[in-house]
């Protein structure tokens, strides 16, 4: 853990960014080194200098490192896309996500045929799209939706952001 490791006597860089002296005892130390500067600064910029010390008190002290690991994350998604944030970033992701379920099931219909089919030649030339109109009688992918091991469903036609 890092808190309980020995410190260089320079100040931790929100110590330096704040202009104060730190102290041995100092809060922001194990988690924001003198050598990451920028990372307390859009930290700061973001949730502010007491917030981030309300937050730390709060998280007991073997979950402060993940927690400064998820505000830095928030401030640098925030300050890359003011109005969504890390939502904006995980639409992104889940975005990916919706695109390679859709090539999975593509690739997975189009096995499924050449699997059944005599000749591999008439596979290679049959469009994956027309493979699942013809199989799966799916027009399109905005018809695909995702039952999970826990039977939940996955709708993928919806998106958070218009």
């Amino acid at each position: 853990m890092r808190s309980q490791e020995a410190r260089s006597s320079s100040s931790c860089a929100a110590c330096k960014f704040m202009k104060r002296r730190c102290t041995p005892h100092c809060l922001f130390a194990p988690y924001f080194r003198a050598d990451e500067p920028n990372k307390f600064a859009k930290v700061h910029k973001v949730f502010g200098a007491s917030n981030v010390t309300k937050i730390l008190n709060e998280v007991p002290e073997p979950q402060r490192q993940d927690a400064v690991n998820s505000l830095v994350f928030e401030a640098e998604e925030r300050l890359k896309d003011p109005v969504y944030g890390c939502i904006g970033a995980i639409a992104s992701l889940q975005d990916k996500m919706f695109q390679l379920q859709h090539d999975l099931a593509v690739a997975k219909a189009r096995l499924a045929r050449c699997s059944s089919r005599a000749s591999y030649a008439s596979c290679s030339t049959t469009s994956p799209l027309m493979m699942l109109d013809g199989e799966f009688g799916l027009t399109s992918f905005d018809d695909f939706m995702v039952v999970d091991q826990g039977g939940l469903t996955t709708d993928f036609r919806q998106h958070p952001f218009p």
